[in-house]
């Protein structure tokens, strides 16, 4: 088909509509019903995608019609939703034309998930084992959420969280992490990423600009408090935890730690060092913020309680499944001390109306029928054999090595002997050979470049939990072989 008619520019050459006349057909042939659904998207997805440039002359209704072998009516409607909608444009006995008012875009779907496929080997910290999440019966508790759901609870939830899931999961957190858990204090939110968000806010709110956090640490907690308008105020570490000194001489009034694994150096908080913190945030009225990332992953001995047992008015405890089970699924917890828990709970309110309730139910019936609970025995299994795996490749292909920190969470530091240094050249070495790997320096805030303790040696953080041991074994020998160890 070739649309006759005058151009806008007066010329009667022929209009380029045949270009897109094409893309009709398959609306034309669409059951009747729908045939005048399908025909209004074919010819606005025309217009959007730029098939039908601006000021493209369509055919009257009349020829269209006789060509697609549909009624008139149905172009007709749809030459006249399609103005109505700003996407055609006509006149009284000027004919029907494409209008200037759309711009096409390019149809695109970029994928920014944090992924770097292709690595020879990658030990990069941070990520659990995804093949490990229990389908199974996670599938089970979805068909039974699903099932049982009241209708009422599909509705605008408490943006705390259900009633059912808080209460289900503060028995879980005093049992295993030996927590003060009110259910009127637990907040539902989206991994521990918005609990850091919405205490940020909560601390603007205060007149509080700044927080502490550990140097080294997760480069993440100053930037979510950067978004809420917070500045992170970097606090050096020893063998037992945060520096008190420095700690008070900052004059900050909450300071974010990691204190039964702390992420990167490995190490656990001393019982002193615990005591001394939470004296602080009493005498400056302020406050402490655990994340428990991981500390359900201890292998020598039974997990140290959280920080928040000891003190629930100053600790506000936030933990998530995104270790256990996966990060995707977006679920975490806060218990909140009395003096903010209207504040958070009135900012969860305001920014996201409250987490899905599908989901906590099924989180809730999960944790309910124990499947949780198996889930973290089967993941401390398998992370407790990785680790060995791990500790022991490093020992034969890179003697001299020290793993530091204590036997838990998803990660190790490994300091190796001097001979492999400088680390800058090491990276580099690793890097070409496709072996992913992180630096200790690569989580301080004041960057230090080869520096380490107690020379020029490499000290890398390396995660194991997403590799089988097999996998781990091959790596650290390509790592070895990468860098001239062997």
């Amino acid at each position: 088909m070739t649309s006759s008619g005058t151009n806008p520019s007066g010329t009667n050459a022929p209009t380029p509509f045949s270009a897109a006349w094409e893309v009709l057909l398959p609306a034309a042939a669409a059951p009747a019903r729908s045939r005048g659904r399908a025909l209004q998207g074919a010819l606005r997805d025309a217009v959007r995608s730029g098939r039908l440039a601006p000021g493209t002359r369509l055919p009257s209704s009349r020829d269209l019609a006789a060509d697609l072998g549909v009624s008139r009516g149905l172009v007709t409607e749809a030459y006249e939703q399609l103005t109505a909608e700003g996407y055609l444009r006509s006149g009284r006995g000027a004919g029907t034309w494409v209008g200037g008012a759309v711009r096409a875009v390019p149809a695109r779907a970029r994928d920014l998930a944090p992924r770097v496929p292709g690595a020879a080997a990658d030990f990069v910290p941070g990520t659990p084992d995804l093949a490990l999440f229990p389908r199974t019966a996670w599938a089970a508790a979805q068909r039974g959420v699903l099932a049982d759901l009241p209708h009422a609870d599909l509705g605008y939830p408490d943006p705390r969280g259900l009633p059912r899931l808080r209460t289900a999961l503060a028995a879980l957190l005093a049992r295993r992490r030996g927590v003060v858990a009110d259910p009127e204090r637990l907040v539902i939110v989206s991994g521990v990423a918005q609990a850091m968000a919405l205490l940020g806010l909560a601390m603007r709110a205060r007149g509080w600009d700044t927080v502490g956090v550990e140097d080294p640490g997760s480069p993440q907690h100053a930037d979510l408090y950067a978004a809420a308008g917070v500045t992170a105020v970097p606090l050096p570490l020893d063998g037992d935890g945060l520096v008190l000194g420095p700690l008070r001489a900052s004059g900050v009034r909450a300071v974010v730690v990691t204190p039964a694994h702390q992420f990167p150096t490995g190490i656990a908080y001393s019982a002193r060092r615990r005591a001394e913190l939470l004296d602080w945030a009493r005498s400056v009225d302020g406050f402490v913020l655990e994340d428990d990332y991981d500390g359900d992953f201890r292998y020598d001995r039974a997990p140290v309680g959280a920080l928040q047992g000891l003190d629930p008015e100053r600790v506000v405890y936030t933990g998530s499944v995104s270790k256990s089970l996966a990060p995707g699924l977006r679920l975490g917890w806060m218990l909140v001390p009395e003096a903010l828990a209207e504040e958070v709970v009135e900012r969860k309110r305001t920014l996201d109306l409250g987490h899905p309730t599908p989901d906590q139910a099924l989180f809730a019936r999960f944790v309910e029928r124990g499947d949780h609970d198996r889930q973290l025995r089967r993941c401390q299994r398998a992370y407790r054999e990785r680790r060995d795996t791990l500790v022991a490749a490093l020992g034969e292909h890179f003697p001299g090595a020290r793993v530091s920190g204590i036997a838990a969470g998803l990660h190790v530091i490994a300091e190796l002997p001097p001979r492999h240094g400088p680390q800058a050249e090491f990276l580099t070495r690793a890097g070409a050979a496709g072996v992913r790997v992180r630096a200790l320096t690569e989580y301080t805030h004041a960057r230090t470049g080869d520096a380490s303790p107690g020379g020029g040696g490499v000290r890398l953080v390396l995660g194991y939990a997403h590799l089988p041991p097999a996998r781990i074994r091959d790596g650290v020998r390509v790592l070895a072989r990468a860098v001239g160890a062997e």
